[in-house]
This record gives structure tokens, C-alpha cells and sequence, in this order.
């Protein structure tokens, strides 16, 4: 916000405002309870796209007439400047009364619209931006503050600031419900700092496609949808008007009407849908093309199928009738399953790091069905999805406005038409969770993304759906504008060996001391690498097999940020474990510092080979700054897996509810367990979650000593260890004690009920090791463990024990029984590898280092990338 105090900046800013074209004002009135009132502030905000009161300006005008003379003269009296004021009768008696001009009340539009048409509970500013605009900590108190006292608190300002921007969200909200054509007349034409602000769920849906698909659609409006091959484009249109045109052919054509007369249990489907298609054909669809193909003949087969898919609409609406027919009357029935209302939606979101972001867009068509008993948000589609992920978060963001506004759940459907009709159905809880977990997130990334500039590096990231390239509209543009286009001999000269494709693992720093594991450096990200050449390396994998005599097919191969994983298939005949044994004299002839881990998969063999180019996880790219409801599962960050996503542990699951950690100097260790930490305390308020650390080299846990999170202090020494452990049993005992009074089975019972919820305990034990060279210590410490490991995860309490040197002596069969997740980094040997995963997997005595690591879940291995956090910060 911007505070001016001064006569000259307030006179200075008084005449930049009157260049507005329009302007959100509010008053803040010192003695407002006496026989005579003040004027204390005016705050005004001229860019309506500010949701967090930056860019409000408060001009404190108490007891300076000639201020507020001015201001009336330059603003209020000028009829060319909008001027919006919640209760324009209180505001203007300090603001001219009669001389003002070009007054807009958004009480007055409220009024008009109704209490009742809005669904909020009263017509006051706050309660709108509330119920109406979905903000959240609205100070609906400090109004009634001493606006007569000086100097003002921060609190204060910070009320009036928002004021304003409540004003205009609010005034947005009601022109989209009342006069949505006055929407871009009032609010685009206004001079606002921030350009193009707004998203738009297509947007989002191509950000999940493409990144820089999105960035070049935004700012310079290119074509952004991906066709199939060998499909017609420039069709959607078309078919989104007929398909509103059938819609409305439904409501009022009496004959269609007609056809529902009968019992709902006669009607047939085959006959109805054929007779619409009829009806639509003769009265809309045959018009249409023969005035189309007059002016150009050569748009006939596009028609030819937008008719092919609207007959397969045309069914599926009409399945539909026939179930809600059981219901309604023939004479309701359409009436009551097809919702006429506006279809722009707009709503603000709240994101991660506690802005918002403004979210505006048009849905295709809204129904009702009664056998279900709910609304469903249906979205018109030519062609099937190229992604359904994206597909999935576009309907998703739909399908949530509309509940915020319907104050109900609703539904959605995706009706894709060709090359043949196919339909996506998404229940409202699988909507709601997507909204919840990823659009925040992914709508500020969206705006990170829109800030770049070329020609700086780093510019929004490349599809991870290579494929996608080959069929973009904007294939050409972006190799030129993202400089992306690198030719084939630039990337992979075919005379050089795939050891110079391929790089061993990073080199361990042998001047550290000690065995600790201290923060490691970034691997660092070489701009402008030639592109892998996958399938190239794939295949000189498959010669240098054959050259053993050892026959195979390659089966693609996927590109993770450390290795490339090559999937071969043997041929008949050929066994896996002739593969296997290959390992050492695959080392020798690929120039691999160790083997290859290679082995076998649901169909396939997959040979891990390391990156030339490794590249790091960015924390932040996958976790951000959110408090999670109270209720969410506690989950903590495992590692990026070979898909790109982010792989989490969920600690009430019985399988990942205490981890074992293993991995020796130079694995990452004490890096993965700063960002798994990291990823709790981001997402987990201090009420809902506290965290015990156990830390005797000092290393691990610097940066986390002095946080609100903690259960107790950080415990750096063996005493120390044994009583946290004691106290985090009789903690234990403590909750079933409570548990079993109210009657409860586990925490997330006990919180539903309690009017005092417990938070969630995570223990996250370093260099365990450390403290079992004395007999007495390693008993009471693993007698702790066991009890713990036992019963503890009901009650909310979970344990990660992590150790560099995870040997037998060390990780007994008391805490390897008691512990059921395991997370393996590089160890020093086969046989710790065996220990930490359990069984026979010694893989981990081959990973690369550096956050390279294996996650077992059940009897499924997963090979992943730990997150790398550069700089802790707290939230």
C-alpha cells in the first residue's frame, strides 16, 4: 500500500489519479460516533487486478479541508472518471454530496440482484468479498477502530487497504452476474499495472501440455490445441455452435417434447436419439451447410464429420433424458435437465505463497441428473484428449467455480466426438481433490513462467511429452523464440561410442572429514547440452548385447533426471539371468565407472545408464508453501521418479509408517532428510504437526534449531536420545489412554471428535549408528524403537531412522522388524544394500550418490531422484 502523509505528495497523487479512467474508493471516518465526524482517509485503487492492497493509496486527510476540497474538485466533480463506492449515500457526504459525479453504489447493484439470487447472507462489503468472492481473513473489526488517532497502526492501513480491493472484486463479481457485456468496458479499459492478470482454464489445461505452448498462447495469442495427425482442423467452433444450437432446439421444439410422452420405461433410446437427429438435420444442420458450401464447397467433409459427431451427442443427451423422464414429466423433463443460465464463471484462487490469482472462464453446457441427484458440468470436445491429465484439470477448475457458486457439488463430463464419440466421466470428490492438490500450485507456476524474458535463460520448460512436438501448431515458433532447435549432428555424432553419450557417477570430495554427511553441492544444470538421443543409445545397447551373443529387442527407453532407463525385451529363448550376468562386461565396454542396474520388469528388462547431463530436482519445482487442512494425510517427499512425478510417502499407511535410511558419505544422505523435513513443515501447520530431531554429528539440522515446529530441542547426545525416546513413549501411551475414553480407534478419529485435536509427531533420527557402541544405550534405545515401531502409528507418532553405516551390529532384526519403510541411497556395500532394502537387493551399493535412491514399497523397487533444497527457509 502506498501511506502518504504529506500535503505535496497527496496533491502530486491527487493528479495522477484524475487520469484514471476509474477509480475503487472508500472513506475511513475519525469520531464517527459523536455529533461531529472527521474525514480521516481516503483510499483509492486504480488497478483492479491487485488482490493484496500493494498497489491501494490511503491519503490521510484528517483536518486538512483544502486536501479534501481538491479532491473533490480534480476526482469527484469530473463526470469522466467511474467512480465505484460501496455505500456512495455514507461515503459522499464527506466527498461533495451533490458535486459528485458518475457514482456507481455496489450496494445498490446488490440490491438489485438480490440477496436471495446471490446466496450470501447479508448485502454488506465483507460478507460479499466472503460469500461472494471467496476471500479468506477478512478483518470485518478494525472499522470500529480510533480513526481521529495518529499515528495509525498497521493493522489499520492494512484494513483500509483491503477495503478497496474487496470494492473491486466485489463490483467485478456483480457486473459478471448483471451486466457481464460491461465487464471489459469498465475493468480492461481501466489503465492497470498488471497486464493480461487473468487465466483461463484452457489455459491451464495447455500449461499441463506444454509450458511454453501456454506461454506463447498468452502473450501473443497463438493457436494453442494440438490435432492428431491426419485430422481436420479449424472444426471446434463450428461444432460448439450446433452443438448450442441443438441445446436450444431441445428446450423449445414442441415435437422433441413429443417424444417423451410415454412411460420412461417404453421410451427407446435408438428411436428418440434417431428422431432428433432428424429434426435437428432438417430445421439447423442441412441450413447450415448448404449456405456453407455455397461459398466454399471444399469445407463439405469437415461438415461430414462435425454431423458425425453430433449424432453421437445427440445420443448421449437423449440416454440421458430417458433417465431423468423417470422423474420428471415429458412436459419438465428437458426444461429441468438442461440449467439456462449464465455461463461465464470467474473465481480467485488461493495460491501457495498467499496471493491469488484470477481465474475467468466459459463453460459449455450444465444438466442435472436425477438418479444421482447432482449437477454435472458437460464440456464439448472434437477430438479425444492428448493428454487426460490436463483434460482432467481443465474440467476440474470448471466443475469448482460452478460449486462455489451453486454452493453444491457438481459433476463433470468430457464428450470427445471423434474419430468416434467417446465420453470421460470425473466424479465432484475426484474434481475437488484435483483443485485442492494441484491448481494452486500449478497456477503460480503459470506465473512464474509468465515473467520470463527473452532472451534470459531459464524459460518455461519444454513439454515432458516429446510426442506432443511433432503435432504442436507452434512447432516452428517455438525451436526459434525458446531457441530450442538443435539439428541431429549437433546432438549425437554416430562415429563416437556411447561412453561419450554417458557419464559415471559424480566424484566424491575426499577432503571432507570425518563420515558425515554434510550439505552436498547442486550438480549443476549446463545450459544449451545437445538433446539424448535415447532410442540411439537404446540401440548400441542392443548391438553390444548381440556382440555376447545375447539377443534382444529394445522396447523404448525413458530419460529420469539422473539416468536413462532402456527398456530390451529377450528374445525367445534367451534367459534373464543370462542378461544379469553381464553387468561387469557391460561396465567395461559402455566406460562405466560401476555396472549397470539392470533388472527385471512387467514385460521387459530395464538397463539404467547414467546421464551425461545430470540433472537436479528442484524442491521448490514440486513443493510449495501451503497449509494442508488439518484432516489431509501426512506425507513426506521421497523422490522424483522416472515419470517426473513426485513420489510421496503417505505416514498413516502401515507400509510407510516408520522408515529405515540408509546411505553412506557423499549418498545425499542428510540432503534428502533436510528435504523430506522441509517438505512436512511446508505443507503442516505447527499445530497439526511437531517434529523431534535427533542430530549428534550437528550437520543435518543446522537451520531447523529454532522453529515452532519442534517437539523438543534438537537432541545431539545419547542421554539426550534416550530420554526423547522414553518421553515419545509415554507420549504414546498417553493418546490410546485418551483414545480409549472417548472411544476412538486411532488420531484421525480422536481429531474428529475432540474439541482439542492432537498434532501429529514425526521423529527423524540421523546417524543412529552413532549411539550403538555401548551396550546399555543401543538396548534401552532399541527397546524405545521397537515399542514405538509397534504401536505408535495410530497414535500419530512416527519414526525415520536413518544411518550412514547400516550393518548388521548396527540395524538389528529388532529395528528392521519394527521399521516397514525402507529408503535406500548409495551404501558402502552389497551387504548394507541387503540390510536396508531386506532380502537380496544389493542395487544400492550401485546408485550414483548425490540423491540417487531406491524406495521399496511391498516387493516393488522404485528408483528415484531426492529433492535438492539449495537454501533452507522456514515458512
Amino acid at each position: 500500500m502506498h501511506y502518504l502523509t504529506k500535503d505535496a505528495e497527496i496533491y502530486q497523487q491527487i493528479s495522477q489519479l484524475s487520469q484514471y479512467k476509474t477509480l475503487w474508493i472508500d472513506t475511513e471516518i475519525a469520531d464517527w460516533n459523536t455529533p461531529y465526524p472527521r474525514l480521516s482517509l481516503i483510499q483509492v485503487l486504480a488497478n483492479s487486478q491487485d488482490l493484496t492492497g500493494k498497489d491501494a493509496i490511503i491519503l490521510d486527510v484528517l483536518d486538512k479541508p483544502d486536501l479534501i476540497d481538491y479532491f473533490i474538485n480534480q476526482i469527484m466533480a469530473k463526470s469522466e472518471i467511474a467512480k465505484v463506492f460501496h455505500n456512495s449515500g455514507f461515503d459522499l457526504k464527506y466527498l461533495g454530496k451533490n458535486l459528485a459525479e458518475n457514482i456507481i453504489c455496489t450496494y445498490q447493484l446488490s440490491r438489485k440482484i438480490t440477496r436471495e439470487k446471490l446466496l450470501v447472507s447479508n448485502l454488506k462489503l465483507k460478507t460479499l468479498a466472503v460469500e461472494l468472492c471467496q476471500f479468506s481473513d477478512v478483518d470485518a473489526e478494525e472499522g470500529t477502530s480510533d480513526w481521529g488517532k495518529r499515528p495509525l497502526t498497521q493493522k489499520q492501513l492494512k484494513y483500509a487497504a483491503m477495503d478497496t480491493v474487496y470494492l473491486a472484486a466485489v463490483h467485478r463479481r456483480l457486473l459478471q452476474i448483471s451486466h457481464p457485456q460491461a465487464i471489459n468496458e469498465i475493468f480492461n479499459m481501466v489503465n492497470n499495472k498488471s497486464e493480461n492478470s487473468s487465466l483461463t482454464p484452457t489455459k491451464v489445461r495447455v500449461a499441463f501440455e506444454c509450458p511454453r505452448l501456454f506461454y506463447l498462447n498468452h502473450h501473443f495469442d497463438d493457436k494453442a490445441i494440438f490435432f492428431p495427425k491426419n485430422s481436420i482442423s479449424g472444426i471446434g467452433n463450428v461444432f460448439h455452435k450446433l452443438a448450442d444450437d441443438l441445446i436450444q432446439l431441445l428446450l423449445i421444439n414442441p415435437k422433441i417434447k413429443s417424444l417423451f410422452t410415454a412411460d420412461a420405461n417404453r421410451l427407446n433410446l435408438d428411436q428418440i436419439s434417431s428422431n432428433i437427429q432428424q429434426l435437428f438435420y432438417t430445421i439447423k444442420f442441412f441450413p447450415y451447410l448448404q449456405n456453407i458450401i455455397s461459398q466454399d464447397d471444399s469445407k463439405a467433409p469437415a461438415l461430414l464429420q462435425i454431423w458425425q459427431g453430433i449424432q453421437g451427442l445427440i445420443k448421449k443427451l437423449t440416454e440421458l433424458l430417458i433417465i431423468n423422464r423417470r422423474y420428471c414429466s415429458a412436459d419438465t423433463v428437458i426444461k429441468n435437465t438442461f440449467i439456462q443460465e449464465e455461463r461465464t464463471l470467474e473465481y480467485y484462487f488461493n495460491l501457495p505463497d498467499h496471493t491469488k490469482q484470477l481465474v475467468r472462464g466459459e463453460f459449455d453446457c450444465l444438466v442435472f441428473n436425477f438418479e444421482v441427484k447432482r449437477l454435472c458440468m458437460i464440456e464439448f470436445k472434437t477430438y479425444q484428449p492428448v493428454d487426460p491429465a490436463a483434460q482432467l484439470a481443465q474440467v476440474s477448475l470448471y466443475s469448482y467455480m460452478l460449486s462455489q457458486k451453486k454452493k453444491s457439488a457438481v459433476d463433470s463430463a468430457v464428450y470427445c466426438v471423434l474419430p468416434e464419440f467417446k465420453d470421460y466421466q470425473y466424479s465432484w470428490e475426484q474434481l475437488e481433490n484435483t483443485v485442492h492438490q494441484l491448481i494452486p500450485y500449478k497456477l503460480l507456476q503459470m506465473q512464474e513462467w509468465l515473467k520470463w524474458e527473452s532472451p534470459n535463460p531459464n524459460p518455461p520448460p519444454a513439454t515432458t511429452q516429446p510426442h506432443l512436438c511433432e503435432i504442436c501448431p507452434q512447432q516452428q515458433k517455438c525451436q526459434t523464440f525458446f531457441d530450442t532447435k538443435v539439428s541431429l549432428s549437433q546432438c549425437i555424432d554416430k562415429m563416437i561410442d556411447i561412453c561419450d553419450l554417458l557419464i559415471t557417477k559424480p566424484t566424491i570430495n575426499t577432503d571432507e572429514i570425518g563420515e558425515s554427511d554434510p550439505p552436498q553441492p547442486p550438480l549443476e544444470k549446463v545450459e544449451n547440452l545437445p538433446t539424448i538421443n535415447a532410442d540411439e543409445i537404446g540401440e548400441s545397447l542392443v548391438t553390444t548385447l548381440a556382440s555376447f551373443k545375447v539377443n534382444v529387442d529394445y522396447h523404448g527407453a525413458d530419460i529420469s533426471p539422473a539416468f536413462i532407463r532402456v527398456k530390451i525385451k529377450p528374445h525367445l529363448g534367451v534367459k534373464v539371468p543370462a542378461i544379469l550376468k553381464l553387468s561387469a562386461d557391460l561396465q567395461v565396454q559402455l566406460g562405466l565407472e560401476n555396472p549397470p542396474l539392470i533388472a527385471p520388469q512387467a514385460g521387459y528388462v530395464s538397463v539404467d545408464l547414467p546421464r551425461k547431463d545430470r540433472q537436479i530436482a528442484k524442491f521448490e519445482d514440486y513443493i510449495q508453501k501451503q497449509f494442508l487442512p488439518a484432516n489431509t494425510p501426512v506425507k513426506i517427499a521421497v523422490g522424483i521418479g522416472i515419470d517426473g512425478n513426485l513420489l510421496e510417502a503417505d505416514l498413516s499407511d502401515p507400509n510407510t509408517c516408520h522408515f529405515l535410511v540408509g546411505g553412506t558419505t557423499g549418498s545425499g544422505k542428510s540432503e534428502f532428510l533436510r528435504s523430506l523435513l522441509l517438505s512436512l513443515l511446508y505443507r503442516h501447520s505447527p499445530q497439526h504437526l511437531k517434529i523431534a530431531l535427533v542430530d549428534p554429528k550437528r550437520v543435518t539440522f543446522p537451520d531447523f534449531e529454532q522453529n515452532p515446529w519442534l517437539y523438543s530441542p534438537v537432541v545431539k547426545d545419547s542421554e539426550s536420545a534416550i530420554e526423547l525416546m522414553e518421553e515419545l513413549v509415554i507420549e504414546m501411551e498417553s493418546r490410546y489412554q485418551k483414545f480409549e475414553k472417548n472411544k476412538c480407534t486411532d488420531l484421525k478419529v480422536y481429531n474428529q471428535k475432540s474439541s482439542q485435536p492432537l498434532p501429529r509427531i514425526v521423529c527423524i533420527f540421523d546417524e543412529y549408528g552413532d549411539f550403538m557402541a555401548e551396550k546399555e544405550i543401543r538396548t534401552v534405545l532399541e527397546q524405545s524403537i521397537k515399542r514405538l515401531g509397534a504401536m505408535a502409528r495410530a497414535a500419530g507418532i512416527h519414526l525415520i531412522i536413518a544411518t550412514q553405516r547400516p550393518e548388521a551390529g548396527i540395524v538389528t532384526p529388532i529395528i528392521r522388524s519394527n521399521l516397514p519403510g525402507r529408503i535406500a541411497l548409495r551404501t558402502s556395500s552389497e551387504a548394507d544394500s541387503k540390510i536396508v532394502l531386506g532380502g537380496t537387493e544389493i542395487d544400492a551399493a550401485y546408485l550414483l550418490g548425490k540423491g540417487d535412491l531406491l524406495y521399496k514399497v511391498g516387493f516393488q523397487l522404485h528408483r528415484l531422484q531426492s529433492l535438492f533444497v539449495k537454501t533452507i527457509r522456514l515458512p
